[in-house]
């Protein structure tokens, strides 16, 4: 999937295509087909750059109702030709999510939709979760037909069938299924079934890696072997060694992360760094300036994960670097610095900011720890970042770390993020929008009544209303 084009921070799609906002205060006051037009753009071309960790289902589908919007254009997306030749989850996933929060709405033209997609369409199986959560019992019973119809009577598509039961998101469909009376329905699901859980038992019974009583050795080739077959093992090798390891191996452990191949180096020194060895350091600093890219890699990461006081100190003298393991000092301090850090953390909080742009993952560490130590004069570098940032994560970090910093978000920012597309921004802006603009009132009773909403925004709303209620 190639990265999304986002308009400017400034216009109608721009705010949109963030999640901001203002995108739906924008849209409600823009005259009704340019909204429409900017909507549809953003549900038929997906915006986000990760949708596993970025929310836009349900404040897309909000401004579909709040606009009166018709659905034709999905209609059309879902039943395009591309729906073919593009199987992919990322082409019609959030329009299929949308469809799923307007059926809990109650509107039916989403749910007929969702029927047919699930009978017709490529990406069936979101379409019928999404039923799993919204439809009745008749509505699910009515598809059995068509989607067993897509699996063949033979043995390879009996087993794509049991794939298909086993790896079910929401389940309730093939339990449907299971009790249907008619034998090329229920029998075959009940087979399916079986066949699904007859293969987890095997795989239980034939897990492939370490085994008791591996020794030290073993697991290094194990994790070196991963590597020649293009996995990364270290990780898990990693926790082996704590298994395994006693002082006595701590000799081999210490070569392997000085010199050895890449796999059993980057396990040695994840091992190492875990255990808060006093060489830890020093190794990992080696690995992190000669080694190759994925040792590099492991290196810092395994630094980053250090706890212990010698690795914040080791950080202070590492955060001017200005290659890899110079970030990672920066995101340490970000995380377990203290005051005197304030410079470093804001210093490395720029400078991600001016190389990576807005986007970059590596500054949501920096962030939270931008509001974590109350650095006052990162605030025109979090208001910049919550404005330009087309990550909605990365916008939620900025609204929380601006909480803690600016003295004008309560009044700012935070009416705005009522309408954001991630809960625990809107869950933020409940606990902190003044309640002076009747803007922010009349938001917070909607979102108390609407089941839509998640709990931890919910209670947030409460605790305005009636401060003295207990959390539930």
């Amino acid at each position: 999937m190639f990265d999304p084009v986002i308009a400017p921070s400034g216009t109608l799609l721009g705010l949109l295509q963030r999640g901001r906002g203002d995108g739906t205060l924008h849209a409600l006051t823009a005259p009704r087909p340019e909204a429409l037009a900017a909507l549809n753009h953003c549900v038929l071309g997906d915006p986000r750059r990760d949708w596993q960790v970025e929310n836009r289902s349900l404040y897309y589908a909000r401004l579909y109702l709040d606009l009166n919007g018709e659905l034709d254009a999905i209609e059309g997306h879902l039943f395009a030709p591309e729906d073919i030749l593009d199987p992919e989850e990322s082409r019609t996933g959030l329009a299929l999510a949308v469809l799923g929060h307007l059926a809990s709405y109650d509107r039916p033209d989403a749910v007929g939709l969702l029927r047919r997609y699930a009978a017709h369409g490529t990406n069936w199986a979101w379409a019928l979760d999404e039923l799993a959560l919204h439809d009745d019992d008749a509505g699910l019973r009515a598809l059995a037909v068509p989607v067993l119809a897509r699996f063949s009577r033979d043995a390879e598509g009996e087993a794509e069938l049991a794939a298909a039961v086993r790896d079910a998101f929401e389940p309730r469909p093939w339990r449907l299924w299971a009790d249907d009376p008619r034998p090329a329905i229920g029998a075959r699901v009940r087979a399916a079934q079986e066949a699904g859980c007859f293969d987890r038992w095997q795989r239980q019974l034939s897990p492939t890696g370490p085994r008791p009583g591996w020794s030290v050795a073993a697991v290094l080739e194990w994790a070196q072997q991963g590597v020649e077959r293009g996995a990364a093992l270290h990780v898990p090798a990693a926790r082996c060694l704590t298994a395994v390891a006693g002082p006595e191996d701590r000799p081999e452990i210490l070569a392997a992360a000085r010199s050895g191949p890449e796999g059993a180096r980057c396990t040695a020194l994840r091992y190492l760094a875990a255990s808060d060895d006093p060489e830890a350091l020093t190794l990992i600093e080696a690995a992190a300036t000669s080694g190759p890219a994925p040792v590099v890699a492991a290196a810092v990461d395994a630094f980053e994960r250090m706890c212990g006081p010698a690795a914040v100190a080791r950080a202070r003298g590492w955060a001017g670097r200005s290659d890899a393991l110079g970030a990672a000092a920066g995101r340490v301090l970000a995380c377990r610095g203290g005051a005197a850090d304030r410079d470093r953390v804001l210093f490395a909080l720029r400078g991600v900011l001016r190389a990576q742009g807005p986007d970059s993952p590596a500054l949501g560490t920096l962030i939270d720890g931008a509001g974590r130590l109350g650095i006052a004069c990162a605030a025109p570098v979090l208001r910049h970042l919550y404005r330009e940032t087309s990550c909605s994560r990365l916008r939620g970090q900025a609204a929380g770390a601006l909480a803690a910093t600016d003295p004008s978000f309560a009044a700012g920012f935070a009416v705005e993020c009522l309408w954001d597309c991630e809960e625990s921004t809107r869950e933020l802006a409940a606990r902190y929008a003044e309640t002076g603009d009747k803007r922010v009132v009349d938001r917070l009773r909607r979102l108390a009544a609407d089941p839509a909403e998640e709990d931890e925004v919910q209670t947030a709303v409460r605790s305005r209303f009636n401060p003295d209620a207990p959390a539930v």
